[in-house]
Formats: C-alpha cells, sequence, structure tokens
C-alpha cells in the first residue's frame, strides 16, 4: 500500500509541478507580450480556472505527502518526504499571502477597466510565481526521492 501512495503522490505532485512550471515559463511570457486586451483577457481567464483548480490540488498533494510521511515514520522516506511536506506548506501559504491577492484582482480586468500598473502587478506575481515553482520542484524531487527509498 505504502508502495502505490507513493506512486500516487508522486505523480500527484509531479504533474501539479509541470502545470505551474508550463505557467511560469511559458503560458505567461506569451500573455505578457501580447497586446492590452488580449493578455488581460487570457491572464484573466486563466486566473478563474486555476484559481478553481490549484487550491484543491496543492491541498491535496500536501495531504498525499503528510500520508506518505506518517506511513513511514521513523525512516530515511519520512524524513525526506517530511521535507518535501515542509516546502509544499510553504508553497500554500505563500499563494495565501502574496499570490492569491494579486490573483483575485488581475480576474476582473479588462482591456477598459484596468489599474494603469496593471503589468508590473503581472510581473510581481510572476516574480512570486517563479519562486513558488522553486518550492514545489524542490518538494517534487524529494517526493520522488522518498518513493525510490522505500
Amino acid at each position: 500500500m505504502t508502495s502505490v501512495l507513493a506512486v500516487v503522490t508522486t505523480t500527484v505532485v509531479g504533474l501539479m509541478v509541470g502545470v505551474e512550471f508550463a505557467v511560469a515559463f511559458v503560458i505567461n511570457p506569451i500573455l505578457l507580450r501580447l497586446p492590452v486586451d488580449a493578455s488581460l483577457t487570457g491572464r484573466s481567464a486563466g486566473a478563474r480556472m486555476l484559481g478553481r483548480l490549484m487550491p484543491f490540488w496543492y491541498i491535496g498533494s500536501l495531504v498525499l505527502v503528510a500520508i506518505l510521511t506518517a506511513l513511514t515514520w521513523g525512516t530515511p522516506t519520512a524524513t525526506t518526504a517530511f521535507v518535501a511536506a515542509v516546502l509544499l506548506a510553504l508553497s500554500v501559504v505563500m499563494s495565501v499571502a502574496l499570490l492569491v491577492p494579486i490573483n483575485n484582482r488581475s480576474m476582473t480586468w479588462t482591456a477598459e477597466s484596468h489599474p494603469d500598473d496593471w503589468r508590473e502587478q503581472q510581473q510581481r506575481w510572476d516574480r512570486l510565481h517563479h519562486a513558488r515553482v522553486a518550492i514545489i520542484v524542490t518538494a517534487f524531487v524529494l517526493v520522488a526521492v522518498a518513493a525510490t527509498l522505500l
């Protein structure tokens, strides 16, 4: 059962990292280079869709890693998984405190109604998101390592 949990956990966290990596290094750089109306429309749609999905994915990933940690407590797997869980918890706190407020504002922006500094706010979100991606990539690597230690 623990091996199955490790595979499921690695898959769930890995897919989340893949989506967030694509947002950070493919989707958002493309959207930022578009004209105002297209850029705002794309970012707003992405903020709404991913804003509904990602909280469940982040919390679900954290729960899976926490369960893996608990089931393997006292082993090298648990230690590695625990550090991954701490990093995922940090990413959740960072999301709620820093990224979600910008995301919530950007969901309402249109070509006709947006703040003058919308590009700067989007670039700030992107910088924070890059830091979050680095954190969750590290967590993913640790989850993968933990899975191999079983």
